[in-house]
């Protein structure tokens, strides 16, 4: 394995230690949380992605912690936090997810909502749900929109050790996560280990065809959808999903990071933040 820069190392130790950490109730054991920025901003919530946890952030947190309370779960079943009760299904799972949320913000709390991958379907759920507490939702890398794409077979890594298994993480880093091979870094490669080792959910089962897409009528929040230019669930049909906003929610903000992949806000985090922080200020330009 790639050894981690002494600023990557700094990162990874660094939002560990910085963060709040909570644990909640979660089927037979917990939802862990973690939380960062000012106890008393406003509350912007954070969904990340299918065999992951909140590292999936781990480039994004800190820029939005100048603006917001950034708080982050482990979703159930992945990451630290326990696997939900049997048989959940996704609005089930979704409302898991926001009886924490709701416990550690208040009832009454304004929020921004940002969704990764299957982060974004489930944060589709609860922007579809959702009143006007919601203030904005944004839906990266988004699947579950029911549209053409090209099949990614991942290569198997549990039965593998020592350097095939660190092969078969770059292989799929590359296959799915990362646009730009080149771009493949120590802090990704000890992301998707750390992640991949603690994945329990199946997020496939939870999630039948197009619901996300079924979704987007009922949101009611600001709605932005950005994908990386080289997102293997989305290329090279981009302009399917494009066409799909527009119909179901016009005006709303579709958006294509140049050069990057499917775990945009990782590989382009310079874009991402910046066009979050413009979203969170009210800024963001018109579709």
């Amino acid at each position: 394995m790639d050894t981690l820069a002494p600023e990557d190392i700094t990162l990874s130790d660094r939002l560990e230690a910085a963060s709040r950490r909570h644990a909640l109730p979660c089927g037979a054991g917990e939802m862990v949380w973690h939380e960062w920025g000012a106890p008393d901003a406003p509350p912007m919530l954070l969904l990340h992605g299918g065999a992951g946890s909140w590292r999936h952030w781990a480039r994004n947190v800190e820029a939005l912690a100048t603006r917001r309370r950034v708080l982050a779960p482990d979703l159930p079943g992945l990451g630290e936090s326990a696997p939900p009760r049997a048989g959940i299904d996704l609005p089930g799972y979704a409302a898991l997810i926001m009886a924490g949320f709701r416990t550690l913000v208040g009832e009454a709390a304004r929020y921004d909502l940002a969704g990764f991958s299957f982060g974004a379907i489930i944060s589709g759920q609860i922007a579809s749900e959702a009143d006007a507490r919601l203030r904005s939702v944004t839906l990266l890398g988004a699947g579950g929109m029911g549209l053409a794409r090209i099949p990614v077979r991942l290569a198997k890594v549990r039965d593998k050790r020592g350097e095939e298994r660190q092969a078969a993480h770059r292989a799929n880093l590359a296959m799915l996560m990362i646009g730009d091979p080149a771009r493949i870094d120590a802090l990704a490669m000890h992301i998707q280990e750390w992640n991949s080792d603690r994945a329990r959910l199946n997020s496939r089962g939870l999630v039948t065809e197009g619901a996300l897409r079924r979704l987007l009528p009922g949101i009611r929040a600001p709605l932005a959808m950005v994908y990386g230019e080289r997102d293997a669930i989305a290329y090279p049909f981009m302009e399917q999903r494009e066409a799909a906003l527009a119909s179901a929610l016009p005006g709303s903000s579709f958006q294509v990071i140049p050069r990057a992949g499917h775990w945009v806000q990782f590989e382009a985090a310079e874009a991402i933040n910046a066009l979050l922080l413009r979203r969170l200020d009210g800024a963001e330009p018109p579709a």
